[in-house]
């Protein structure tokens, strides 16, 4: 008889590995504010179903969850209106750069998934409308603090008004966009609830607290609270296993075989249906724009672990 690989020594022994590996990708730079951030900086938190927390590295500080954001944005969006979402934006993997214009060109204006930008854009002025910028962006933060039960989760402002100086693909996806009517609101209010959104900052705990629900049936365990229903926490994740992380999305299924979200802000999420909900992060990031140690260390960890959905 075998016995479970104890969790702790597993997510220790990976992010000593992962402290000294020489190869740790590149900081996103065409954020200025993110360009400052320490490529040696390496975090892990993965919470089981008990409730019981492993940590690693520097899994308490925070950092800009970017892309990341575009999961719990989705989640509220279905929320407010349902599958009427899916008439303004699509489900299928993009196979083009997460700002990419052409593919909005050929389609007409809908973008392929809720995470490349364009999509997520989108998902953020389906929250939008009927409300005002502030409310939505104190309804997205107070979501996540309570998912996470954490109140201290805020916006970095920095990394914001850092985008907002900057995105100019992101503005001219919106008006692209507006003009086939697939965005409702002022291209300005949506595109500043977007840039706010993307630069709120969390710790890998936080973020791993947060994604709880879509690691058991959309509900947490610990308190029996249901954040969605069984069948919509199975529909993010197969978005997030196809769409999550930009032209690698493939890659990450076939190495990891776990739905997650990346961010180029370094952090990943992930989630082992019915075991556990994880977070890493490594701000040092690959030619697609995903963490290049943060995948290293969850195929690492799928792996010693036995959770990859498509078998041990």
């Amino acid at each position: 008889m075998t016995h479970a690989p104890n969790l702790q020594q597993v997510v220790t022994e990976i992010a000593d590995e992962m402290r000294q590996r020489p190869d740790r990708g590149a900081v996103a730079t065409y954020i200025p504010e993110l360009a400052r951030s320490d490529p040696s900086k390496f975090g892990m938190a993965v919470i089981d179903a008990d409730g019981r927390v492993a940590l690693g590295g520097d899994s308490e500080e925070p950092f800009s969850i970017q892309s990341i954001s575009k999961v719990f944005t989705l989640t509220l969006a279905l929320g407010r209106i349902g599958d009427r979402l899916w008439r303004r934006v699509g489900r299928e993997p993009s196979g083009s750069a997460f700002n990419s214009i052409v593919q909005l060109e050929y389609e007409q204006g809908i973008p392929r998934n809720p995470f490349i930008n364009a999509g997520a854009i989108a998902v953020t002025d389906a929250i939008l409308s009927g409300h005002k910028p502030r409310e939505v962006l104190g309804d997205i933060l107070r979501f996540l603090q309570f998912l996470a039960d954490h109140s201290a989760i805020t916006i970095d402002e920095a990394v914001a008004a850092s985008e907002q100086r900057t995105g100019f693909r992101n503005v001219a996806l919106a008006n692209y966009m507006k003009a086939y009517g697939v965005i409702e609101n002022p291209v300005d209010y949506t595109l500043g609830v977007y840039f706010h959104h993307c630069a709120i900052a969390m710790s890998c705990r936080q973020l791993a607290m947060a994604g709880r629900f879509l690691a058991h049936q959309g509900r947490n365990p610990s308190t029996g609270y249901a954040v969605v229903q069984p069948e919509r926490a199975r529909r993010i994740n197969a978005i997030m296993l196809t769409c999550g992380h930009y032209d690698g999305s493939g890659e990450f299924a076939y190495r990891v075989g776990l739905p997650g979200k990346s961010g180029v802000g370094g952090g990943i999420f992930a989630v082992a249906p019915g075991k556990a909900s994880i977070a890493v992060w490594s701000p040092g990031l690959d030619d697609s724009g995903n963490s290049h140690l943060g995948r290293i260390a969850l195929e690492k960890l799928a792996h010693r672990m036995g959770w990859s959905i498509f078998g041990a």
